[in-house]
Formats: C-alpha cells, structure tokens, sequence
C-alpha cells in the first residue's frame, strides 16, 4: 500500500500515534485535535468497532474510496468528493515573490485566533488543539490573524498542507500563496513531499495549488457520520 493511500489511518498507524484514539478496528484522532478518524478497510466489524470508539452524538469525518454505505449506529450528515493532490516537481517559487506579507509562526497562544479564523472560512475541521499537528504560519498585517496554512496528517515520507484560509477582508494579496510555499518549504527540507486534499467543487483552490506544482494524485469521497442517539437505532 502507498503511504497516501488510506492516508488517516496510515498517519494514526505511524506518525501520529500519539494523537490517536482507538477501539478494535477503529482509530481517530483526540477530538480537540481535529474530527478525522480512520479504518483498515471498509468492512462491517471495522465500522463496529468506529460505534464503539464513538461517544452518542460524536462525529467523525472519514475519507473513503467510496461513497459512504449505510452502517448500523451511526448517521450520515455531510459527504463531498475530494481531490488528493501530490506536489512531487522540486522546484518551488520564493515565499515572499511578489507580495510585502511577512509571517509568524503560531503555537498555542494563538489558538482562539486560528479558531476564529478557521470558523469565518471554513477552511475544513480545526479545533483548539489543531495547531499540535506542526507548524502553522500566519500573517497579520494589523495584529489581528488575515491568513494562515499549516501541517496536519504525516505519514512515511509525506507531510499534508492544510488549514489554507484568509479572512474575507484580505483576499487577493497573495497570502495564501506566500504561506503555502513557506510550510511546502519547511516540509521539503525535512525530505518529505508535500499533499493536500481539497473539496473537488473548490476550483479556484484548485487553481491555485496547481500553480504551485500540487496534481491530482487520486479521488476520494469526504463522509461526515455521527453515532446515532438510542432513540434514532
């Protein structure tokens, strides 16, 4: 198997163990860290074992190869095809071309911001722990957070690019791109090939990690499932 393939629970199986929850079959990351869980395999004891991993109420996003199959326990709320995109060329433009932003890099106190920022723009699941997947980088031009990316999953050799997002107010300065090609660089110096995954309706996202060397390395589907409440079983 390539490490991006099944590429959550290859992450909790590797190098984020240390992030992970787990029961039987099931694993996902510690809630306040993000909602991503994963399974070995598509299989009925596999979803089992997620009922049992999960609290009544608890969602958790999965990243399949399929669109999601009614399974016992637990609610469908949300799917969306997604793109798994692969940045493997070595050259990368410089972090600061064509735009006077300059970056910082965020940690713990900064959390409430990129919470904040991350609920305007809806970037994909981040929480008050997210910021413990790696760097993050921001740029605040007033003293208030306008955009941050940063790292989430982590596998053998690869390192995901995330939680791309700029507030509303300052789009079209370039941000995003100045701070993805900082966290692809940090990433490349590590030895390690940067990826990303982006809804397949998200074109003008799109666009831009192609201008940055990122293509499509296979399709997914996104599945949003709750564990159902004993009233819905």
């Amino acid at each position: 198997m390539h490490p991006l393939d099944n590429v959550i629970w290859n992450a909790l199986s590797t190098r984020q163990t240390h992030l992970a929850e787990s029961f039987g079959q099931a694993r996902r990351f510690i809630p306040a860290v993000t909602s991503l869980g994963g399974l070995p395999a598509n299989t009925p004891e596999a979803y089992e074992s997620l009922v049992g991993l999960l609290s009544t109420g608890d969602d958790v996003r999965l990243f399949l190869d399929q669109p999601y199959q009614e399974r016992p326990g637990l609610n469908l709320i949300a799917s969306a095809p997604l793109l798994q995109m692969v940045c493997e060329n070595g050259g990368l433009p410089g972090s600061q071309a064509g735009s006077d932003a300059e970056f910082v890099e965020l940690g713990a106190g900064d959390s409430p911001a990129m919470v904040e920022l991350a609920e305007l723009t809806k970037p994909g699941p981040f929480d008050k722990r997210t910021y413990e997947f790696g760097t993050f980088l921001g740029i605040r031009p007033d003293g208030r957070l306008a955009a941050m990316a940063g790292e989430r999953l982590k596998v053998p050799g690869y390192t995901e690019v995330s939680a791309v997002c700029t507030h509303p107010e300052h789009t079209g300065r370039g941000y995003a791109r100045v701070l993805m090609t900082e966290v692809m660089r940090r990433i490349r110096s590590r030895g390690e090939v940067p990826f990303l995954h982006v809804r397949e309706d998200n074109t003008r996202a799109i666009e831009l990690y192609q201008r940055l060397g990122f293509r499509v390395r296979q399709r997914s589907q996104l599945a949003v499932v709750r564990k159902q409440n004993r009233e819905e079983v």
